[in-house]
């Protein structure tokens, strides 16, 4: 068996839905070696969020981004506002969107479906660099 885990910081993004699948995938270099694993993605804050979706339509990215903004609309009367008016709107996407994925690792390649890819949700207007921690669990064929 297998562990691994390292930080991957991401440079700044702009608010929206941004594929960062081969991003993560060099990052985690040892899963090629792995005939059957999981990685795990979990990103360390409360204004951004993961997950996967279709990487092949850039208008996906656009009508996910609308679509969010219609269901946490930044006018409502947001009791927390210190940061602005975009960190609370943000705070409750990324609640709904989640902080972490699973993605399965079969013969050194992620399972991933021949349309979908790892998107960053970023939901902050002007955000800084964002962590993920990255973890690989697996099997290496050459251990067995």
């Amino acid at each position: 068996m297998v562990w691994v885990q390292r930080e991957l910081q991401l440079h700044p993004f702009s608010r929206g839905f941004h594929l960062i699948t081969s991003t993560v995938w060099e990052a985690i270099p040892e899963a090629i070696e792995m005939e059957v694993g999981l990685l795990h993605l979990f990103i360390q804050h409360t204004s951004a969020s993961l997950t996967i979706n279709e990487n092949a339509d850039p208008d996906v990215r656009v009508d996910l981004e609308e679509t969010m903004n219609h269901l946490v609309p930044q006018e409502l009367p947001y009791v927390h506002s210190m940061e602005g008016p975009d960190d609370m709107p943000a705070h409750v996407k990324a609640s709904l969107m989640g902080s972490s994925l699973s993605v399965p690792i079969t013969h050194g390649r992620l399972a991933l479906g021949m349309w979908q890819g790892i998107y960053l949700c970023e939901h902050r207007d002007h955000a800084g660099p964002r962590s993920l921690v990255l973890t690989i669990f697996g099997v290496d064929p050459n251990t067995m």
